[in-house]
């Protein structure tokens, strides 16, 4: 049984998809289950199908309004470098409102459902791949797996929205009684849940370079302070996470082909910049190509 995960990235998602591209169409690899978490899992859906034109479409033409229904920030570009500044009318507007978040996105769930036709949904859960989504249960402390074999077209348009829920920055969903957020919070790479769920061939695609090449910039303000300390903790569980995966490959079995972002693509991920997005899709397809090509069967990682 052979997995195809893809981690968490907002907006490098575009890098992943590239990968994928090339291991579907040029390399000819079946996948039986997709995992993904947050951006991951707006990804899945729609390589599932085999419809890349289509998700790669929606990757490089996005733009910040396709997300966010009330942006908290703003962003300018100075030396070269974008930061993040404080929208303060809409941040204002959000608590004057009583939400708990400084931003929401509920036109990222609106495009999620745009392009996720009741159709294709229908199509994945009679057949026989399963698309499972990551989404932190902030009520339980807990991390939850969502396969769509379990839910509804609206229920799972909804996990896959929650699976990307960056918080604070956006939206906070109450359901069934808990508060859900984004499921990096809890797993970036879910290889573990892909093991347990008897995938014996793990492709992992993180985004995020294998050794750490960049020293952040000096927070300007509360939000750029905010963003510098939340990568801070997703990078640290997204380390965690590949150790487990490794360890829990090594007692199965189990092999897996790890494709990392060669380059740093971005300092901020919640920028979604479609010039930047479509140069990293073709990135990431000419990396995937370029492994590939170092040998005519990719080398499995040494987990022991």
């Amino acid at each position: 049984m052979r997995a195809l995960v893809i981690s968490g990235g907002g907006s490098k998602g575009a890098f992943a998809g590239g990968v994928a591209q090339y291991l579907i169409e040029e390399a000819q690899q079946h996948y039986d289950l997709f995992l993904g978490t947050s951006t991951g899992s707006l990804l899945i859906s729609h390589l599932g199908l085999h419809k890349i034109a289509k998700i790669k479409e929606i990757y490089t033409s996005v733009h910040q309004k396709d997300i966010f229904s009330n942006c908290p920030f703003s962003t300018q570009k100075k030396h070269g470098v974008e930061t993040i500044g404080i929208h303060h009318f809409n941040v204002l507007k959000n608590f004057y409102s009583g939400s708990k978040t400084f931003g929401e996105s509920l036109n990222l769930l609106q495009l999620i459902k745009n392009t996720i036709t009741l159709e294709e949904f229908n199509t994945l859960k009679n057949g026989p791949k399963d698309i499972v989504v990551t989404v932190s249960n902030l009520s339980l402390n807990q991390v939850e797996y969502k396969s769509i074999n379990d839910f509804s077209y609206d229920e799972f348009c909804e996990w896959v929205w929650i699976s990307c829920n960056y918080t604070p920055f956006m939206s906070l969903v109450k359901k069934d009684g808990c508060e859900y957020a984004d499921g990096g919070l809890g797993t970036m790479v879910p290889i573990e849940e892909a093991i347990k769920r008897g995938a014996t061939t793990v492709d992992a695609i993180i985004l995020q370079t294998e050794v750490t090449h960049l020293n952040r910039m000096p927070s300007k303000n509360v939000f750029s302070l905010l963003t510098n300390m939340f990568a801070f903790m997703l990078d640290r569980i997204e380390h965690q996470n590949i150790r487990i995966g490794k360890y829990v490959a090594k007692h199965n079995n189990a092999i897996i082909n790890f494709y990392y972002t060669p380059t740093v693509l971005t300092t901020n991920s919640l920028i979604f910049d479609k010039t930047k997005m479509a140069a990293w899709w073709e990135s990431g397809f000419n990396y995937a190509k370029f492994k590939s090509s170092e040998s005519s069967q990719l080398e499995p990682e040494i987990t022991n």
